[in-house]
């Protein structure tokens, strides 16, 4: 009796291959070959395979040598989406993107973390949906779901641990409660390390070592080491609000400590001191709004807030030499005030080493730092070397 025929196994390391082509570039069946050092018949072997997924399609033929032009082939960023979404304290803004980052469609609006996990993820349903429509993709064009929350988060598990300005969400498990209305995996990670990732990848990407740190109703730092989001063991690195300031003033923090950096240069804080020196404001909006409008008390205190950011971060520059720290938020929307006191603090009090090539410069990407950051995350998760195998195996 003959032995039933199988069908033949996949070659492996189709998702190494699919690396190469992420760039976007065309390539022909002979570069990938020569690329790789490995077999036409291997090459052609693992092209089919990607094309049958169709994160990989044709892109036209190259120029012929003699005889038939040979065809090419290139990323097909289209072939799904992604849903970014970047949670504050006081906003939401959430994105539909291509497996690129290129943005199909986006909104915006005010919310209040403290509702609890419920409501605010019901909301973000219902925007994510919207937006697919808006994108003119279905449901099941959803591949992952990205999402920043302003407060830790242990990123193996996606749950938000003890977050200050979060109440009710702590040990929340928002990879569950999103995944069962979206049917897609969903990734989640603290709010800067997505911002510090977001700014990497769209403007920054050759740069190695790089601090993103965000000022606004909070503050903290995104942390790109080798050119690799770095989060620490439990996903906590980065907490750069919760350090206290040298010699800085013993003000109560809602940590729970004293004289951390958040209760000293934080928006609120900003404009705690300047109610108490008889310039009415509330919140970092109202600061970033005097600030604009000329007010010399106000420009003021945000240099001193920068100042105070710098003390803390002159630690870190001498620590992990970064080449690049950006300063976003809220807050740096106040300008060049904000960041004048960062540099003036950190070039003084480093080491000279530390900051000979150091850049000390606003935020590139602006408000979408974390929906760029989410999408980015989110991508790599279907992307990666191991998920193509899984895909294609």
């Amino acid at each position: 009796m003959a032995e039933p025929t199988r069908a033949a196994p996949r070659p492996a390391g189709v998702g190494e291959l699919f690396q190469l082509l992420r760039d976007g570039r065309p390539r022909t069946r002979s570069d990938l070959a020569t690329v790789t050092g490995q077999s036409r018949s291997t090459i052609a072997a693992r092209v089919d395979a990607l094309l049958a997924s169709g994160l990989v399609a044709p892109a036209g033929e190259a120029t012929s040598t003699g005889g038939r032009p040979p065809a090419t082939f290139a990323f097909n960023p289209a072939a799904r989406v992604v849903l970014a979404v970047d949670l504050g304290a006081t906003h939401a803004r959430l994105a539909v993107t291509d497996l690129a980052g290129t943005v199909l469609a986006e909104h915006g609006e005010a919310i209040s973390i403290d509702a609890g996990p419920e409501p605010v993820l019901t909301r973000v349903v219902e925007i994510g949906r919207t937006l697919l429509t808006q994108a003119g993709r279905e449901p099941g064009d959803l591949a992952s779901v990205g999402v920043g929350l302003p407060g830790p988060v242990e990123h193996s598990t996606g749950r938000p641990i003890n977050p200050p300005i979060m109440p009710g969400w702590d040990d929340a498990d928002v990879p569950e409660m999103l995944s069962a209305r979206l049917d897609a995996p969903v990734l989640v990670d603290n709010d800067v390390n997505l911002m510090a990732l977001g700014e990497h990848t769209a403007r920054w990407r050759t740069v190695s070592h790089l601090l993103y740190v965000k000022v606004a109703t909070g503050i903290g730092a995104g942390i790109i080491l080798d050119g690799s989001l770095a989060r620490g063991a439990q996903g906590s690195a980065g907490d750069l609000g919760h350090i206290a300031v040298p010699g800085g003033v013993d003000r109560p923090c809602r940590c729970g400590n004293t004289g951390c950096l958040e209760a000293v240069a934080s928006g609120p804080a900003i404009a705690a001191d300047l109610t108490a020196a008889g310039v009415t404001a509330a919140t970092s909006s109202d600061v970033v709004a005097l600030v604009r409008s000329g007010n010399i008390e106000a420009s003021r205190a945000v240099r001193d807030a920068g100042r105070s950011i710098g003390g803390v971060l002159a630690a870190c520059v001498s620590m992990l030499n970064p080449s690049v720290i950006v300063v976003g938020g809220q807050v740096a929307g106040a300008g060049e005030h904000l960041v004048a006191g960062i540099r003036e603090v950190v070039y003084r009090r480093s080491l000279p080493l530390a900051t000979q090539h150091l850049r000390i410069v606003p935020t590139r990407t602006g408000t979408e730092a974390g929906v760029l950051g989410a999408s980015a995350m989110a991508a790599e998760h279907v992307l990666s070397a191991s998920a193509i195998d899984a895909l294609v195996g």
